[in-house]
Protein backbone atom coordinates (compact mmCIF):
# COMPACT_ATOMS: atom_id res chain seq x y z
CA UNK A 1 0.00 0.00 0.00
CA UNK A 2 1.62 3.37 -1.18
CA UNK A 3 2.15 5.84 1.84
CA UNK A 4 -0.68 8.04 -0.39
CA UNK A 5 -3.52 5.23 0.66
CA UNK A 6 -2.42 4.56 4.27
CA UNK A 7 -2.42 8.21 5.09
CA UNK A 8 -6.30 8.11 3.67
CA UNK A 9 -6.77 5.56 5.65
CA UNK A 10 -10.25 5.00 7.92
CA UNK A 11 -10.78 2.74 10.07
CA UNK A 12 -14.17 2.01 12.77
CA UNK A 13 -13.42 1.92 15.96
CA UNK A 14 -16.48 0.24 18.12
CA UNK A 15 -17.20 -0.13 22.13
CA UNK A 16 -19.89 -2.21 22.74
CA UNK A 17 -20.66 -1.56 26.34
CA UNK A 18 -23.73 -3.19 28.69
CA UNK A 19 -26.05 0.12 28.13
CA UNK A 20 -24.59 1.54 25.25
CA UNK A 21 -22.86 1.05 21.90
CA UNK A 22 -20.87 3.78 20.24
CA UNK A 23 -18.99 4.04 17.22
CA UNK A 24 -16.71 6.14 15.59
CA UNK A 25 -14.72 6.57 12.58
CA UNK A 26 -11.19 7.22 13.16
CA UNK A 27 -8.64 8.21 10.68
CA UNK A 28 -4.79 6.34 10.86
CA UNK A 29 -3.34 9.28 12.81
CA UNK A 30 -6.48 8.95 15.80
CA UNK A 31 -8.91 11.69 15.12
CA UNK A 32 -12.04 11.14 14.84
CA UNK A 33 -14.02 11.72 12.24
CA UNK A 34 -17.55 10.96 13.06
CA UNK A 35 -19.97 9.35 15.47
CA UNK A 36 -22.97 7.60 16.83
CA UNK A 37 -24.38 6.38 20.18
CA UNK A 38 -27.28 4.00 20.81
CA UNK A 39 -28.61 1.73 23.76
CA UNK A 40 -27.35 -1.93 23.57
CA UNK A 41 -30.75 -3.27 24.37
CA UNK A 42 -28.92 -6.45 25.45
CA UNK A 43 -32.09 -7.50 26.28
CA UNK A 44 -33.49 -8.35 23.11
CA UNK A 45 -31.58 -11.03 21.87
CA UNK A 46 -27.86 -11.37 20.45
CA UNK A 47 -29.44 -10.82 16.97
CA UNK A 48 -30.89 -7.35 17.94
CA UNK A 49 -27.79 -6.41 19.49
CA UNK A 50 -26.14 -7.01 16.47
CA UNK A 51 -28.17 -5.32 14.53
CA UNK A 52 -28.08 -2.32 16.56
CA UNK A 53 -24.08 -2.34 16.25
CA UNK A 54 -24.73 -3.02 12.25
CA UNK A 55 -26.82 0.69 12.61
CA UNK A 56 -24.73 2.28 15.02
CA UNK A 57 -21.40 1.95 12.41
CA UNK A 58 -23.61 3.34 9.30
CA UNK A 59 -24.69 6.41 11.27
CA UNK A 60 -20.84 7.36 12.45
CA UNK A 61 -19.92 6.80 8.77
CA UNK A 62 -22.76 8.76 7.98
CA UNK A 63 -22.03 11.29 10.94
CA UNK A 64 -18.21 11.12 8.74
CA UNK A 65 -19.75 12.30 5.65
CA UNK A 66 -18.42 9.44 4.04
CA UNK A 67 -19.29 6.03 2.32
CA UNK A 68 -18.90 2.76 3.66
CA UNK A 69 -16.66 2.17 1.00
CA UNK A 70 -14.08 4.37 2.32
CA UNK A 71 -13.82 1.77 5.29
CA UNK A 72 -10.95 -0.29 5.26
CA UNK A 73 -11.05 -2.63 8.92
CA UNK A 74 -13.76 -2.24 11.56
CA UNK A 75 -12.19 -2.59 15.61
CA UNK A 76 -14.53 -3.79 18.19
CA UNK A 77 -14.13 -3.99 21.99
CA UNK A 78 -16.75 -6.11 23.98
CA UNK A 79 -16.89 -6.41 27.94
CA UNK A 80 -15.82 -10.41 28.31
CA UNK A 81 -13.60 -12.85 27.17
CA UNK A 82 -12.62 -12.70 23.45
CA UNK A 83 -10.23 -14.92 21.30
CA UNK A 84 -8.25 -12.00 19.14
CA UNK A 85 -7.65 -15.25 16.18
CA UNK A 86 -11.23 -15.93 15.72
CA UNK A 87 -13.30 -12.59 16.57
CA UNK A 88 -15.32 -14.92 18.88
CA UNK A 89 -16.70 -13.21 22.31
CA UNK A 90 -16.58 -16.31 24.29
CA UNK A 91 -18.81 -14.44 27.04
CA UNK A 92 -19.83 -11.46 28.50
CA UNK A 93 -21.48 -11.30 31.74
CA UNK A 94 -22.75 -7.88 30.94
CA UNK A 95 -24.62 -8.81 27.62
CA UNK A 96 -27.36 -11.10 28.07
CA UNK A 97 -27.28 -14.63 26.30
CA UNK A 98 -23.52 -13.69 24.90
CA UNK A 99 -21.29 -17.15 25.06
CA UNK A 100 -19.39 -17.86 22.11
CA UNK A 101 -20.83 -15.05 20.02
CA UNK A 102 -18.87 -14.71 16.27
CA UNK A 103 -19.26 -11.29 16.34
CA UNK A 104 -16.25 -10.83 14.23
CA UNK A 105 -17.77 -13.21 11.34
CA UNK A 106 -20.98 -11.49 11.44
CA UNK A 107 -19.73 -7.92 11.22
CA UNK A 108 -17.09 -8.79 8.11
CA UNK A 109 -19.95 -10.80 6.37
CA UNK A 110 -22.54 -7.53 6.87
CA UNK A 111 -19.13 -4.95 5.98
CA UNK A 112 -16.93 -7.16 3.89
CA UNK A 113 -13.71 -5.93 5.58
CA UNK A 114 -11.88 -6.89 8.11
CA UNK A 115 -13.37 -7.24 12.04
CA UNK A 116 -11.01 -7.45 15.03
CA UNK A 117 -12.57 -8.39 17.83
CA UNK A 118 -11.12 -7.67 21.37
CA UNK A 119 -11.42 -7.19 25.31
CA UNK A 120 -12.69 -3.36 25.71
CA UNK A 121 -10.14 -3.13 28.49
CA UNK A 122 -7.05 -3.91 26.28
CA UNK A 123 -8.76 -1.85 23.78
CA UNK A 124 -9.18 1.18 25.91
CA UNK A 125 -5.31 0.55 27.26
CA UNK A 126 -4.06 0.33 23.54
CA UNK A 127 -5.83 3.59 22.68
CA UNK A 128 -3.88 5.41 25.78
CA UNK A 129 -0.61 3.70 24.22
CA UNK A 130 -1.39 5.18 20.70
CA UNK A 131 -2.73 8.41 21.32
CA UNK A 132 -3.49 9.14 24.67
CA UNK A 133 -1.64 9.52 27.78
CA UNK A 134 0.84 6.66 26.90
CA UNK A 135 1.66 7.93 23.47
CA UNK A 136 5.41 9.04 24.41
CA UNK A 137 5.67 5.79 25.02
CA UNK A 138 6.95 3.15 22.69
CA UNK A 139 7.60 -0.19 24.77
CA UNK A 140 5.60 -1.17 27.52
CA UNK A 141 2.70 0.11 29.39
CA UNK A 142 0.42 -1.33 31.96
CA UNK A 143 -3.62 -0.21 32.12
CA UNK A 144 -5.80 -0.14 35.44
CA UNK A 145 -9.21 0.63 35.74
CA UNK A 146 -11.03 0.60 38.51
CA UNK A 147 -14.96 0.09 37.65
CA UNK A 148 -17.27 -2.19 38.98
CA UNK A 149 -14.63 -4.74 38.73
CA UNK A 150 -10.82 -3.99 38.07
CA UNK A 151 -9.86 -4.22 34.14
CA UNK A 152 -6.14 -4.13 32.68
CA UNK A 153 -4.16 -4.06 29.95
CA UNK A 154 -0.94 -5.16 28.79
CA UNK A 155 1.49 -3.37 25.98
CA UNK A 156 4.68 -5.35 25.35
CA UNK A 157 7.16 -4.17 22.62
CA UNK A 158 4.26 -2.21 21.66
CA UNK A 159 1.80 -5.15 21.16
CA UNK A 160 -0.93 -5.71 23.14
CA UNK A 161 0.37 -9.05 25.56
CA UNK A 162 -3.14 -11.56 25.50
CA UNK A 163 -1.22 -14.26 26.73
CA UNK A 164 -1.22 -17.44 25.64
CA UNK A 165 -4.71 -18.57 26.21
CA UNK A 166 -6.30 -15.16 25.93
CA UNK A 167 -6.20 -14.68 30.27
CA UNK A 168 -3.30 -11.51 30.23
CA UNK A 169 -3.85 -9.22 32.43
CA UNK A 170 -6.81 -10.06 34.53
CA UNK A 171 -5.63 -7.66 36.85
CA UNK A 172 -8.37 -7.62 39.48
CA UNK A 173 -7.92 -11.31 40.31
CA UNK A 174 -4.44 -10.92 41.59
CA UNK A 175 -4.15 -11.92 45.48
CA UNK A 176 -3.04 -8.80 47.81
CA UNK A 177 -4.60 -9.67 50.69
CA UNK A 178 -4.45 -13.09 51.96
CA UNK A 179 -7.83 -14.40 53.71
CA UNK A 180 -9.10 -11.07 52.78
CA UNK A 181 -12.71 -10.20 51.38
CA UNK A 182 -14.64 -12.50 49.33
CA UNK A 183 -14.59 -11.60 45.45
CA UNK A 184 -16.88 -11.90 42.98
CA UNK A 185 -14.76 -14.93 41.41
CA UNK A 186 -14.73 -17.07 44.47
CA UNK A 187 -11.68 -16.13 45.95
CA UNK A 188 -10.69 -14.04 48.68
CA UNK A 189 -8.04 -11.15 48.92
CA UNK A 190 -8.57 -10.04 45.04
CA UNK A 191 -7.79 -6.38 44.56
CA UNK A 192 -10.83 -6.12 43.21
CA UNK A 193 -12.68 -7.48 46.22
CA UNK A 194 -10.35 -4.71 48.00
CA UNK A 195 -10.53 -1.40 45.39
CA UNK A 196 -13.01 -1.52 43.01
CA UNK A 197 -16.12 0.35 42.80
CA UNK A 198 -17.83 -2.39 43.91
CA UNK A 199 -15.85 -2.92 47.28
CA UNK A 200 -15.71 0.63 47.79
CA UNK A 201 -19.09 1.12 47.68
CA UNK A 202 -19.79 -2.30 50.38
CA UNK A 203 -17.23 -0.44 53.06
CA UNK A 204 -19.06 2.66 52.51
CA UNK A 205 -22.40 0.96 53.33
CA UNK A 206 -20.22 -1.02 56.08
CA UNK A 207 -19.23 1.95 58.08
CA UNK A 208 -23.08 3.78 58.12
CA UNK A 209 -24.67 0.53 59.34
CA UNK A 210 -21.56 0.11 61.84
CA UNK A 211 -23.23 3.90 63.32
CA UNK A 212 -20.94 6.62 61.31
CA UNK A 213 -22.42 9.27 59.39
CA UNK A 214 -21.74 10.17 56.08
CA UNK A 215 -22.87 12.59 53.32
CA UNK A 216 -22.97 10.10 50.95
CA UNK A 217 -26.31 9.03 52.35
CA UNK A 218 -27.98 12.79 52.04
CA UNK A 219 -26.61 12.63 48.51
CA UNK A 220 -28.22 9.94 47.75
CA UNK A 221 -31.74 10.46 49.56
CA UNK A 222 -30.71 7.33 52.14
CA UNK A 223 -30.20 4.88 49.11
CA UNK A 224 -26.98 3.68 49.38
CA UNK A 225 -26.76 1.03 46.96
CA UNK A 226 -27.33 4.27 44.40
CA UNK A 227 -23.93 5.37 45.43
CA UNK A 228 -22.07 6.70 42.16
CA UNK A 229 -18.28 7.84 41.19
CA UNK A 230 -20.20 11.35 40.85
CA UNK A 231 -21.45 11.22 44.22
CA UNK A 232 -18.01 9.76 45.85
CA UNK A 233 -17.01 13.31 44.43
CA UNK A 234 -19.13 15.59 45.81
CA UNK A 235 -18.76 13.62 49.50
CA UNK A 236 -14.84 13.96 48.99
CA UNK A 237 -15.45 17.48 47.99
CA UNK A 238 -17.27 18.08 50.88
CA UNK A 239 -14.86 16.63 53.30
CA UNK A 240 -17.22 13.57 54.86
CA UNK A 241 -14.57 11.24 56.57
CA UNK A 242 -16.20 7.95 55.62
CA UNK A 243 -15.72 8.23 51.96
CA UNK A 244 -12.51 9.98 52.48
CA UNK A 245 -11.14 6.70 54.64
CA UNK A 246 -12.52 4.30 52.16
CA UNK A 247 -11.16 6.19 49.31
CA UNK A 248 -7.98 6.52 51.26
CA UNK A 249 -8.00 2.54 51.82
CA UNK A 250 -8.74 1.79 48.64
CA UNK A 251 -6.20 3.79 46.74
CA UNK A 252 -3.48 1.92 48.91
CA UNK A 253 -4.50 -1.29 47.92
CA UNK A 254 -4.13 -0.18 44.39
CA UNK A 255 -0.46 1.40 45.13
CA UNK A 256 0.87 -1.84 47.06
CA UNK A 257 -1.10 -3.75 43.96
CA UNK A 258 0.99 -1.52 41.67
CA UNK A 259 4.15 -1.34 43.06
CA UNK A 260 3.98 -5.39 42.65
CA UNK A 261 2.92 -5.06 38.73
CA UNK A 262 5.44 -3.07 38.29
CA UNK A 263 8.10 -5.29 39.97
CA UNK A 264 6.93 -7.82 37.38
CA UNK A 265 6.40 -6.31 34.59
CA UNK A 266 9.06 -3.06 34.48
CA UNK A 267 6.66 -1.16 31.91
CA UNK A 268 7.19 2.34 30.61
CA UNK A 269 4.47 4.11 32.58
CA UNK A 270 1.50 3.14 34.21
CA UNK A 271 -1.95 4.29 33.27
CA UNK A 272 -4.82 4.70 35.53
CA UNK A 273 -8.06 5.27 34.18
CA UNK A 274 -12.33 4.78 34.06
CA UNK A 275 -14.86 6.76 35.78
CA UNK A 276 -13.55 6.55 39.53
CA UNK A 277 -10.37 7.63 38.80
CA UNK A 278 -11.63 10.41 36.62
CA UNK A 279 -13.97 11.40 39.52
CA UNK A 280 -12.20 11.10 42.51
CA UNK A 281 -8.12 11.02 41.24
CA UNK A 282 -7.50 13.71 42.51
CA UNK A 283 -7.40 12.45 46.14
CA UNK A 284 -6.68 8.51 44.98
CA UNK A 285 -3.54 9.17 42.07
CA UNK A 286 -1.21 10.49 45.18
CA UNK A 287 -1.94 7.65 47.25
CA UNK A 288 -1.53 5.28 44.70
CA UNK A 289 1.90 6.88 43.24
CA UNK A 290 3.37 7.35 46.91
CA UNK A 291 2.43 3.40 48.19
CA UNK A 292 3.35 1.83 44.56
CA UNK A 293 6.98 3.26 44.58
CA UNK A 294 7.85 2.31 48.52
CA UNK A 295 6.88 -1.33 47.25
CA UNK A 296 9.46 -1.55 44.30
CA UNK A 297 12.09 -3.73 44.68
CA UNK A 298 14.37 -1.39 42.41
CA UNK A 299 14.10 2.41 43.38
CA UNK A 300 12.96 4.27 40.74
CA UNK A 301 12.10 8.11 41.06
CA UNK A 302 8.59 8.81 39.46
CA UNK A 303 9.76 10.81 35.97
CA UNK A 304 11.97 7.46 35.37
CA UNK A 305 8.37 5.28 35.70
CA UNK A 306 4.92 7.58 35.76
CA UNK A 307 2.00 6.67 37.28
CA UNK A 308 -0.45 8.83 35.34
CA UNK A 309 -4.52 9.22 34.43
CA UNK A 310 -5.80 8.25 31.42
CA UNK A 311 -6.87 11.11 28.83
CA UNK A 312 -9.11 9.84 26.66
CA UNK A 313 -12.38 9.46 29.17
CA UNK A 314 -15.33 7.44 27.01
CA UNK A 315 -13.19 7.58 23.76
CA UNK A 316 -10.93 4.77 25.15
CA UNK A 317 -12.10 2.31 23.84
CA UNK A 318 -13.56 3.45 20.07
CA UNK A 319 -10.32 4.81 19.80
CA UNK A 320 -8.36 1.84 20.97
CA UNK A 321 -10.07 -0.48 18.69
CA UNK A 322 -9.82 1.96 15.39
CA UNK A 323 -5.78 1.92 16.18
CA UNK A 324 -6.00 -2.07 16.72
CA UNK A 325 -7.72 -1.99 13.08
CA UNK A 326 -4.91 0.16 12.13
CA UNK A 327 -2.05 -1.88 13.15
CA UNK A 328 -3.56 -5.05 12.50
CA UNK A 329 -4.01 -3.84 8.38
CA UNK A 330 0.02 -2.86 8.50
CA UNK A 331 1.03 -6.36 10.41
CA UNK A 332 -1.01 -7.95 6.74
CA UNK A 333 0.45 -5.45 4.29
CA UNK A 334 4.57 -5.81 6.03
CA UNK A 335 4.06 -9.99 6.65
Amino acid sequence: MSNNKRKDQHVLGIDLGGTKILAAVVDRNGHILGSAKRKTRSERGVGEVIARIIKTAYEAVDDAHLDMKAIQAIGIGAPGVTDYATGVVEFAPNLEDWVNVPLGTRLEGEFGVPVFVDNDVNAGTFGEFTVGAGRSYHNAVLGVFPGTGIGGGIVLNGRLWRGTHNAAAEIGHMVTLVDGPLCGCGRRGCIEALASRTAIDRDIRGEIRGGRDSLATDLVDLDTDNITSGVLAKALKKGDPVVTDVLERAAYHLGVFTGTMINALDPECVIYGGGLIEACGDVMLPIIREAAYRHLIRPLAPEQLPIVEAALGDDAVVLGTAMLAVASLEDRITA
